[in-house]
């Protein structure tokens, strides 16, 4: 269906959204068509649906699925999860692929990992596209100029059996970042910084658009670590508009276009950035000199501070109802009103997840690693995202590095990130990680967890403490 007015200026997921589009109901929900439908061991339950309805996915060749939430990282043997509900999932997951004619990237293959790393890593993810996968952190997709969400496993089920989806069409935000990064700030702490600035909500029924001179300069890596956490913001997906940055990461990847299609494909995607004159609902301007590294202090992704500064005191809050749960935050976090951040020792350290496992993000945290010690009654692992991130480690010595300082190297998975394959921290444990999210119990029943780059996560693993990574680094 063609928009309603095709002169009118667009923006880029107004561009995307009207190519997809296949029908709209009088009520306003909009049947598009799905590109890319990706798919992890929490699947099952749509498979199920299908079953029991008698169907067989629609478009199988359009599907992609790997193993990345219930999996362990000191094994790639689905034998040793030691629960059996849990390894389960991941053996379905085997079965329903072969089954249907599903590409999975298995335990046992080369390019298996997390799901929102291999996408990308291996050319599933393209300018243009609409992808969807029953996880929310899909947005990451987004990094390449692609429409990219999140879905429920009832949409799942409708999604394989149809390669279709009903959506409402959400509200747009430009976010943008004008300026340029200091020293030791990283996509990480311009993400962090956004949300603490507009808060957990502040996308609610909107997707986000990243713009500006300082989201241009980031590498690819960095705009998928930032698009990955456009869901802390309550964004419905995260985009960024593809140029060369995004071309020259594309090319040759296995599954980009090859040959005269790389033009063609090239040609298209450079139609894609929203025109000038399109309208947003809403927009954000940031100075990306305002920036700082950027760490949580409380159980939200906007309870986020400026490393080298100082926890707030909530009643200095003259909202009462946020002044009531920062002062739950405080208790449950061991927190009090305006120490300062470096005084927050911590006992763990997880250097991984789809927002932080690339290999950008180990090459930051082996340099501050290098030469160092991970701090007495300090455990720190690292966890690279997929199995080809693992081996580019390997191959440029940073496993060595990492070992050689006293971490743990493991294998592909998303680990402690959400601890649902029971790699977790014990209660009360503070822990700096590299992941998405802080929430109370995401990492195990009264662990305490605060939210940062891989570079600020070498920093507190060989400090001991939370440090402003300035300090290690000389910036």
């Amino acid at each position: 269906m063609p928009p309603e007015d095709a002169d009118a200026p667009r923006t880029m997921f107004e561009k995307i959204w009207d190519r997809h589009r296949v029908l709209e109901r009088p009520d306003g929900q909009v049947l598009l068509y799905v590109d890319r439908h990706l798919i992890h061991d929490g699947s099952e339950p749509a498979f199920e649906m299908l079953r029991r309805r008698g169907l067989k996915p629609r478009a199988p060749e359009r599907i992609f699925g790997t193993p990345d939430h219930y999996v362990p990282t000191d094994t790639r043997d689905v034998a040793a999860i030691p629960d059996p509900a849990l390894r389960a999932m991941v053996e379905t997951l085997e079965r329903n692929a072969a089954e249907h004619g599903i590409r999975l990237f298995g335990l046992q293959d080369a390019g298996q990992g997390i799901v929102h790393v291999i996408g990308p890593e291996q050319g599933l993810s393209q300018p243009g596209l609409l992808m969807v996968c029953p996880d929310s952190h899909t947005s990451t997709h987004g990094a390449l100029g692609a429409l990219a969400f999140g879905i429920g496993m009832t949409e799942v089920a409708h999604v394989l059996a149809t390669q279709t989806l009903w959506q409402r069409k959400p509200a747009t935000m430009r976010i943008t970042v004008d300026g340029e990064l200091g020293a030791g700030v990283t996509a990480k702490d311009v993400i962090l910084h956004i949300i603490a600035t507009i808060g957990a909500a502040g996308a609610a029924g909107h997707v986000i658009e990243y713009a500006g001179s300082a989201i241009r300069g980031l590498s690819m890596e960095g705009r998928l670590t930032l698009c990955n956490m456009s869901i802390e913001a309550g964004g419905r997906a995260g985009m960024v508009a593809p140029d060369e940055t995004t071309f020259a990461y594309l090319k040759g990847r296995p599954y980009a276009p090859q040959g005269a299609e790389w033009d063609r494909a090239v040609e298209r995607w450079r139609s894609l950035p929203s025109d000038a004159g399109a309208r947003f609902d809403r927009e954000v301007a940031i100075d990306a000199t305002d920036i700082s590294p950027t760490v949580t202090w409380g159980n939200s992704p906007q309870d986020a501070v400026a490393a080298d500064g100082h926890i707030p005191d909530p009643a200095q809050e003259p909202d009462p109802e946020r002044r009531a749960a920062m002062a739950d935050a405080f208790a449950y976090m061991g927190l009090a009103p305006g120490m300062p951040v470096e005084a927050l020792r911590i006992d763990r350290v997880f250097i991984g997840s789809c927002t932080n496992g690339r290999i950008e993000d180990l090459r930051a945290a082996a340099a501050i690693a290098h030469g160092r010690r991970v701090a007495d009654g300090v455990t720190a692992w690292v966890v690279p995202g997929s199995a080809p991130v693992k081996r580019q480690a390997e191959a440029e010595g940073l496993d060595r590095v990492f070992t050689a300082a006293g971490f743990a190297w493991r294998e592909a998975g998303c680990s402690m990130c959400l601890g649902t394959n029971g790699e977790i921290a014990a209660p009360g444990e503070r822990v700096a990680a590299t992941s998405n999210r802080n929430f109370r119990g995401r990492q195990g029943p009264g662990v305490r967890t605060h939210l940062m780059s891989p570079a600020m996560a070498a920093a507190a693993a060989v400090s001991g403490h939370i440090v402003d990574v300035r300090r290690l680094a000389g910036g």
